[in-house]
């Protein structure tokens, strides 16, 4: 087997891992803010970065999406898609913790619950923002590679492939061109 051979092999089900690895991340997360709203709402308001009037309807929907946008992933329904949020919302998260940090505020991100101010020193933003760079390392590789098993997308996008056995070209094949050659008649 050819190194493109083994990759073609490995890469959905390294894909795979890495869907349901972003889907278990944000059931993590949403889980303790479901259970505890107001502390949802106090997390996203230590921010200080969004107007008050919103505060609260972004402290309170943010768990429900978090679960929304897993089991899109779960289902592997969407996943690029899916990919691009989970990207826009680690930008948007990212953006918080250096917020906070340039701003000197001391804060639990609520990143996976609880949140809020937090005594001096009791923070640690680079952590935070190495969790956010790996966590965007997953969505960027999901972007790229967005085939998976055991996913809905390649059940509703189900195409045949041609696969060189001899040289390891790899192509997807249109029913159109299938029927059109002598050897699909």
């Amino acid at each position: 087997m050819t190194g493109k051979q083994g990759w073609l092999t490995a890469q959905p089900w390294l894909s795979l891992v890495v869907r349901l690895s972003m889907a278990g991340i944000l059931i993590f997360a949403a889980i303790p803010k479901l259970e505890d709203l107001p502390a949802s709402v106090r997390a996203v308001r230590a921010y200080r970065l969004l107007p008050e009037a919103v505060v609260p309807t972004v402290g309170n929907l943010l768990p429900f999406f978090e679960l929304l946008l897993a089991v899109f992933l779960i289902l592997g329904l969407f996943t690029r898609l899916a990919s691009i949020v989970w990207l826009l919302m680690m930008v948007g998260f990212t953006i918080g913790v250096i917020w906070v940090w340039i701003k000197g505020y001391s804060i639990d991100c609520g990143c996976f619950g609880g949140g809020g101010d937090v005594p001096e020193g009791t923070t640690n933003y680079p952590f935070h923002l190495a969790e956010r760079l790996g966590f965007s390392a997953l969505g960027a590789f999901l972007l790229i590679f967005p085939r998976s098993k055991f996913s809905l997308d390649g059940w509703m996008n189900s195409t045949p492939y041609n696969f060189d056995q001899e040289n390891g070209d790899h192509d997807s094949v249109a029913q159109s061109d299938v029927a059109q050659t002598p050897e699909g008649s």
